[in-house]
Order: structure tokens, then sequence, then C-alpha cells
């Protein structure tokens, strides 16, 4: 069987948290990004998709080589 090549994003923080909703701030948390310019990768799965849309004006997404 062929191996499904799994596809990855790297999402990056670019602007603060502070003064955002609970819900924002704690998918931020969720999503792995502590700070401001913090970047993380993950697949790109529906779950992450639906946290990435809700701080879609907080994080900025680039889809990665895996």
């Amino acid at each position: 069987m062929a191996k499904k090549k799994v596809k990855m994003i790297r999402v990056t923080q670019v602007r603060s948290g502070i003064g955002r909703q609970q819900k924002h701030r704690r998918t931020l948390f969720a999503l792995g990004l502590k700070r401001h310019q913090q970047s993380v990768v993950h697949q790109d799965t529906p779950a992450i998709q639906g946290m990435l849309r809700q701080v879609s004006y907080l994080v900025d997404v680039q889809e990665v080589e895996a």
C-alpha cells in the first residue's frame, strides 16, 4: 500500500492575545502558541483548521513540506 502524504502547516502568532476573548486566548494556547511571533508545526486536520478559523486574525498560516 502507498503511504498517504501528511500535509503539515506552520502557524505563527502575529498579533498579541492580550485583550482578546478568553476563548480565543485558550485556543492559541491549545495550538501551542504561548508568545508573540512564536511558530509551531501541526498536521492539517479538520480540528486544527477549526481552531485556526477561530483565531485567523491573530495568526499566519503557511504550508510546510513534511
